[in-house]
């Protein structure tokens, strides 16, 4: 069942933002990826390269010992190749908020364009 698949790939959505294993970053994000958010009153647009250096060039939540909370709060399934997925994380202190365009390319799901937002600091 397509909203399986979803989960599945989900919990390696939310495994990468936590270790930061590249090669599996490589492939929850596809290279076209863009990503979007309201920073400050500021408009925050991130090709997937410049998200991908970011990532690589911090320590991991994991690695700092950063507690983990992640959901899924919804999923839309468009089709049997395209979703939508809401979730909540935890990442390192602050609790964020992505809407996930998904599709399904070449047999597997990726993520093809993010919008992301800080709900606020952890409790």
């Amino acid at each position: 069942m397509v909203t399986d698949e979803i989960r599945v790939f989900l919990n390696d959505y939310f495994d990468v933002l936590q270790n930061q294993d590249m090669s599996l970053f490589d492939r929850v994000f596809h290279h076209d990826c863009v990503l979007y958010s309201t920073q400050d009153g500021q408009t925050v647009v991130r090709p997937f390269k410049v998200y991908r250096d970011m990532v690589k060039g911090r320590a991991s939540p994991e690695s700092v010992k950063a507690p983990r909370q992640d959901t899924i709060l919804m999923l839309d399934v468009l089709s049997d190749e395209m979703a939508l997925a809401k979730v909540q994380l935890r990442l390192f202190d602050n609790i964020m908020v992505d809407y996930l365009n998904l599709m399904k390319v070449q047999g597997r799901w990726t993520v093809v364009a993010k919008h992301f937002w800080r709900k606020g600091p952890a409790a």
